[in-house]
């Protein structure tokens, strides 16, 4: 069956390429508020496969235009005025996006299901995320915070610690994260002193430091954002003496806050998705020949959520997402000729000739069930004012 479809789609793509014509991919992703210093590299990361896809002359439905919007990562309403204004006013055929979970389910209701615009997120990772009415128009690249307690578990398991004392942004985020985490921690013998959210725009963390601190806790885990009230807890607990080792999960791992805080951070620990596949190695490569650090959060997971979304419409023959929707499940998993970074050329001319693939890409990627990676994570350390990959999980 899955020949067959790609076969249809290969005759849709000859008859289509002489009515090519301009193709616009939103990108929408936190150009301003607590994830900025990482969106950039997000945002690169997926316009690497457009550029990519664009220079190879394969793609017969057009030439693919990004289209940059800001989601904010925090601000729901905004998020969704940028994302309906790329779908009424840009004529989009995609998104990829959101970042953050909460604008992200936000567009996924207000916008793309209205619209009927599918979208492929490489970032947000809530729980709720799994089961949220999707219309079949919602994949992320990115694993599931179901995963990340889990894997963070386990590294603190594998360091002895038994007690921690636990704060997260008052968002979808934070708090899915928070929950998952405490929960695989406790099932597996360990201690959450104090679960406690904060918001993410005060100008004084003393009070929040104080709970925390009187709690109790051999390390503190922030599951906040490096750009916020995240970073200002940290730096709040060094100064007050309340903690000196902190866990940072995604949102708290950035260049900038390494940093920022400075040589007190030496010593923290943490994860955030990521693979050592040969795929990341090429990925690695083809980011700094193009000026951008490819093993920065996220960035990855938005390159093979632009290429799948490519590739998607590739396999349909159409720019319509309830079309080519339809294709990312079969694209993204065995069997298939495997497809890795720099290699979408190649992707696109399987395609057209009727041949299975199976997108590995940056990330190994493979999408279960609800559409969303599988789940490998990058565990690191802050050594030396760096950001070290001990292993990966």
């Amino acid at each position: 069956m899955k020949k067959l479809l790609l076969a249809t789609a290969a005759s849709a793509l000859v008859a289509g390429a002489a009515s090519a014509e301009d193709i616009k991919m939103g990108i929408i992703l936190g150009f301003t508020g607590p994830l900025e210093s990482i969106t950039p590299n997000m945002a690169t990361g997926a316009e690497l496969a457009i550029s990519e896809v664009n220079g190879s002359g394969k793609f017969a439905l057009g030439n693919v235009v990004p289209v940059r919007a800001d989601s904010t990562c925090i601000d729901a309403a905004a998020a969704t005025a940028a994302a309906d204004r790329l779908v009424t006013a840009e004529g989009i055929k995609a998104i990829m996006g959101a970042d953050c979970s909460g604008v992200t389910g936000a567009i996924l209701q207000n916008v793309a299901r209205t619209n009927g615009v599918a979208m492929i997120s490489p970032s947000a990772t809530s729980p709720a995320l799994s089961t949220a009415e999707d219309d079949g128009l919602f994949f992320r690249t990115a694993p599931s915070d179901a995963r990340q307690g889990v894997v963070m578990t386990e590294i603190l398991m594998d360091k002895g610690i038994k007690t921690v004392a636990l704060t997260y942004t008052n968002n979808d985020y934070g708090k899915g994260l928070a929950d998952s985490f405490a929960e695989a921690f406790t099932a597996a013998g360990g201690t959450v002193t104090i679960n406690a959210p904060h918001e993410d725009d005060k100008a004084d963390y003393s009070a929040e430091v104080a709970s925390l601190a009187s709690a109790g806790g051999e390390v503190l885990v922030v599951a906040g954002y490096t750009d916020k009230g995240g970073k200002s807890i940290i730096q709040a607990s060094l100064d007050s003496g309340a903690f000196d080792t902190f866990v940072l999960p995604d949102g708290m791992v950035g260049q900038k806050l390494v940093d920022d805080i400075g040589a007190g951070l030496n010593g923290s620990f943490g994860q955030y998705p990521g693979t050592d596949s040969q795929g990341a190695e090429l990925f690695q490569g083809l980011a700094t020949a193009a000026g951008f650090d490819g093993t920065s959060a996220f960035a990855p997971e938005s390159y093979d959520a632009a290429a799948l979304i490519m590739l998607a419409m590739a396999a349909a023959g159409s720019t319509d997402s309830k079309e080519w929707s339809t294709k990312v499940m079969d694209l993204a998993n065995a069997p298939g000729e495997p497809i890795l970074p720099g290699e979408l050329g190649k992707a696109l001319e399987l395609i057209a000739a009727g041949t299975d693939i199976d997108y590995v890409g940056a990330t190994a990627v493979e999408l279960i069930g609800p559409g969303e990676s599988a789940g490998n994570y990058r565990e690191i350390e802050i050594k030396d004012g760096k950001i070290e990959t001990v292993r990966f999980r």
